[in-house]
């Protein structure tokens, strides 16, 4: 076992950029590609998923410290410390069971697929940490460590669910054939999608505003550049960068803007070779069959709709830290809720308008789960010596992922009633989520196109 892990270990330490990519050349060969196109379409999704890497923290760079000022200006302090997902990852693989959980995906996703009850092959094996995550707190909570695990079972069969139920808004949405995405943020279009409905009966909502519809009727102003320019120059003031400084906030989240969609390119241009040799091949051995490929959420950090809506949120985000009772944490690593953004996008089609309504009703929900989860966190952190904290100091994440599910299901197998229930209406939301986006209109032909 301790060799075991000290090889996972290693792979692990090599980074997504390496792991990820490897795994595709691999598929690629088995597919029956040539080693050089394989070879080539791994190293481009090697870039792809770099470049994207380094905007995002090019760009987190850029707003946390600007949040982190704007909330200094109230005066307020709280105690638990947001990491984010960096410093939940690392804590979760320095508990001895995370490394089981790579047998377990594995494990589920083949039964799944062999029975036919998905289409989906998970490949995003960089993101086991998330089950392993949902394990323990299930298992601190409940003191069951089996109902730790049924339940990250529970998780990777949801999301290799949402992976067949999102993949042809994902196509449509990225122009990436048979690929789709995997990730447990997606799940938090289960509580919004009544939300979403409720929204259909306004006519506001059902015209077309994604940034492609805004350009023509807000010209200039609907590009990335200068969207991200605008924004960047109204988080800086609300921060009291002053004018120099709200000026480089805004010349950096334009350029992050700006960078986002032309790397997402490189995704379509290594996955689009891989998933015509899978085709190929299921073709070939499967005639009733079609596989697609699961991923992180990046491949969909090309659409500017996500970053409009969680940029333009921070402040909403932070205003809603300093107003709720019982709220204990600052969101400043987690402060860009990528879990409503991207499940927002999906939901909604890339409605810039719906997601941003649905936004700012979800966004409590995160910093409570936050709250929640603080001891917890700190728990295993003090237990694992993976992070240093200091005394009287509690640790948490501010946008985790999934948050609803991960509490309903703790607190069911600690035996209390009302999660239960809340765990048996949830699922049956999730089915409600799976029969709407299986029959929804794609992105492209779903709202009005109102001048």
């Amino acid at each position: 076992m301790h060799i075991f892990q000290n090889i996972i270990q290693y792979i692990l330490n090599l980074g997504s950029a390496i792991f990820v990519p490897l795994i595709i050349l691999a598929l690629g060969l088995v597919a029956g590609m040539k080693f050089r196109k394989a070879f080539m379409s791994a190293i481009t999704l090697g870039v792809a998923f770099t470049g994207m890497s380094m905007v995002i923290s090019f760009m987190s760079n850029a707003v946390s410290p600007a949040s982190e000022a704007l909330a200094k200006n109230t005066g307020v302090s709280l105690p638990a410390l947001d990491l984010g997902w960096t410093g939940a990852a690392s804590i979760t693989w320095s508990w001895p069971y995370a490394f089981v959980f790579f047998a377990v995906v594995l494990v589920v996703n083949f039964i799944m697929l062999i029975l036919k009850w998905t289409k989906t092959l998970n490949v995003d094996m960089w993101n086991v940490w998330g089950k392993a995550l949902t394990a323990y707190l299930v298992y601190f909570i409940s003191g069951s460590l089996i109902a730790g695990f049924f339940t990250a079972v529970v998780q990777v069969i949801l999301e290799l669910k949402m992976g067949d139920m999102f993949q042809r808004h994902i196509q449509d949405l990225t122009g990436i054939p048979l690929v789709t995405v995997t990730h447990l943020m997606n799940i938090s279009a289960v509580l919004l999608l009544p939300f979403n409905l409720l929204l259909d009966k306004i006519p506001l909502f059902n015209r077309k505003a994604d940034t492609n519809a805004l350009k023509k009727k807000i010209g200039i102003f609907s590009e990335n550049s200068v969207m991200g320019f605008i924004i960047g120059v109204l988080l800086g003031l609300a921060a009291a960068y002053g004018i120099s400084g709200s000026l480089n906030l805004a010349i950096q989240i334009a350029t992050a803007m700006a960078l986002f969609p032309m790397i997402s390119k490189m995704f379509m241009q290594s996955l689009s070779p891989l998933a015509d040799a899978m085709s190929e091949m299921m073709k070939r051995r499967f005639k009733d069959r079609e596989i697609y490929i699961g991923l992180d959420w990046p491949i969909l950090a090309g659409r500017s709709e996500i970053w409009v809506t969680a940029i333009l949120l921070v402040p909403v985000f932070i205003g809603y830290s300093l107003i709720l009772p019982g709220n204990t944490v600052l969101p400043l690593a987690g402060v860009i809720n990528y879990s409503i953004a991207v499940g927002g996008l999906l939901l909604t089609g890339g409605n810039l308008y719906r997601m941003l309504v649905l936004g700012v009703i979800s966004m409590p929900l995160y910093l409570y789960s936050a709250t929640y989860f603080a001891p917890i966190r700190t728990g295993l952190a003090e237990k694992t010596g993976a992070v240093d904290i200091a005394k009287g100091q509690s640790i948490t994440w501010s946008s985790i992922e999934g948050p609803e599910f991960r509490i309903l299901f703790a607190e069911a197998f600690k035996g209390n009633f009302l999660a239960v229930a809340g765990a048996v209406v949830f699922i049956g939301m999730f089915i409600w989520l799976y029969k709407y986006m299986t029959k929804v209109k794609l992105p492209s032909k779903r709202y009005e196109d109102v001048k």
